[in-house]
């Protein structure tokens, strides 16, 4: 296991130490938890609270909080804590101990071109013609298949597969059990379908006959930027002519679906079982919170923030935050939701004047 002195931890991520910065460091723990060896994290004054539980001598901190004060003899303050942690926790992973070279059961197609410092795992299979960049590493019960293309530094955990005509860039991270590169979810039918013509009237089906579907294949693949991170058992379906694409620096949480067709853009966060159905363009830097729904062939701005649950039946215009369904502007959901809870209330004190006036108008 990899040790680093308090000095080189904050060297590593640009922060600020004081105390004894030769302290040697194993590992990273809560501050009830940690131990002599271990760098407490306590990067809110709450969390301190619970120093004294453990034996940390070396803590990450915040901004301002008094380290003596806490009984440590070392500390670390970044500037922006959470920021710190991604730079603390890169240099902190032991990885998942893949073995370096090709593992003997590996299945590799004698046309695959695979760099010479590539790690693969047991039971993996490589197509003919798919292509490994120099630095990655592919787990077990992973396949690549036919002429796809992985850029260098591609992390492919255990049980992914990646199925033809996907070009990805470098530094792709897949989650396992992720799939990429299913043939899209499209049919249609000889005549009309009932579907169409709810759609079309919203609601009335009118005399649609009930019919097979016939299934329309996916001729596109997928094309993946740079530095992008795909999550467990996450589903990037094929186009239908053109690829789908996701951007540059777009990262993908466990459960998400994209359709065919689909265009993410650059940096954006699409959380768990957010679903995004086909032909669907999301602009850059866009943030979509767990369980987002979007229907098919609408448009998301650059920058747009969807709260959890949100369903996006519409286009939304740059820049705007939204939440419910249908999603709307977060702040007029919230007054919506706020006066809904006052229904209730409402109605009793509209039944009482109700009856009082009946009362009066009797009498009179």
């Amino acid at each position: 296991m990899a040790r680093y002195t308090v000095r080189q931890i904050a060297e590593a991520i640009g922060a600020e130490v004081f105390g004894d910065a030769d302290i040697s460091i194993a590992g990273v723990a809560e501050p009830q938890s940690a131990g002599p060896d271990d760098l407490a994290m306590a990067t809110r004054e709450e969390y301190a609270a619970h120093m004294s539980e453990g034996n940390a001598r070396a803590a990450m901190l915040w901004q301002g909080a008094d380290w003596q004060a806490m009984g440590l003899t070392a500390a670390i303050i970044p500037d922006r804590p959470r920021y710190a942690m991604s730079g603390l926790t890169a240099l902190m992973d032991q990885g998942q101990g893949f073995a370096p070279g090709i593992h003997p059961t590996a299945i590799i197609a004698e046309d695959a071109q695979i760099a010479p410092d590539v790690s693969i795992g047991p039971f993996t299979v490589i197509a003919s013609g798919a292509q490994i960049g120099a630095g990655s590493v592919i787990g077990p019960h992973c396949y690549i298949g036919t002429d796809s293309i992985l850029g260098d530094g591609a992390l492919i955990r255990e049980h992914v597969s990646i199925g033809a005509k996907v070009r990805a860039g470098v530094r792709l991270i897949c989650q396992p059990g992720c799939r990429v590169g299913g043939d899209g979810f499209s049919f249609t039918t000889p005549e009309v379908s009932a579907v169409e013509k709810a759609r079309s009237t919203l609601g009335d089906q009118q005399e649609a006959t009930a019919q097979s579907w016939a299934r329309i294949h996916s001729l596109g693949g997928i094309t993946i930027g740079d530095d992008v991170e795909i999550g467990s058992n996450a589903t990037v379906d094929c186009g239908t002519i053109r690829d789908t694409v996701i951007g540059d620096g777009s990262k993908l949480d466990n459960l998400v679906h994209l359709g065919h067709n689909v265009v993410v853009g650059r940096d954006c966060l699409l959380c768990g079982q957010a679903g995004i159905a086909g032909s669907v363009t999301i602009g850059n830097n866009v943030v979509l919170g767990g369980q987002v729904g979007v229907t098919d062939n609408i448009f998301i701005g650059d920058r747009v923030i969807a709260g959890g649950g949100t369903k996006i039946l519409s286009n939304v215009p740059a820049g705007r935050t939204i939440l419910g369904y249908p999603g709307i502007k977060m702040d007029t959901h919230i007054e919506t939701y706020k006066a809904l809870r006052r229904l209730p209330r409402l109605m009793r004190e509209f039944s009482a004047l109700q009856k009082a006036v009946l009362k009066r108008s009797g009498n009179d």
